[in-house]
């Protein structure tokens, strides 16, 4: 079934290689380059999970999923953290994030990832 991904992700490049693999499992990507620019969109298009970057400009991605979960429409939304940190699980949980997936990307984790955590909803 068809869902809405919202990738926040400064680097393009991340963001083209993400919205490629996500939109050859079928999914709508929408895009966003910082924190404050995800929060509007996850308002404004209620995606189905949202794969969040930790460095971003402005506001980090862990502070940026915080506020969203502080949102009632997002308190069952899955976000993940695509991120290069290392040892940021403990981190990403109290931020209330459900997964991570480490960078560099591996294609097929992030299907598998998409796969578990969209069977839920």
């Amino acid at each position: 079934m068809k869902k809405k991904i919202l990738v926040v992700e400064d680097r393009e490049d991340a963001r083209a290689l993400i919205r490629l693999i996500v939109e050859k499992q079928g999914h709508t990507v929408l895009e966003s380059a910082g924190a404050y620019d995800a929060i509007a969109k996850a308002e404004e298009f209620l995606p189905d999970l949202i794969l969040m970057d930790i460095g971003l400009p402005l506001l980090d991605g862990l502070s940026t999923a915080k506020m969203i979960r502080e949102i009632d429409a997002f308190e069952r939304v899955p976000i993940i953290v695509v991120t290069g940190f290392r040892n940021v699980r403990d981190h990403a949980e109290r931020a209330g994030c459900d997964d991570v997936i480490y960078k560099p990307i591996d294609p097929v984790e992030l299907r598998r990832t998409l796969d578990k955590h969209l069977v839920r909803q």
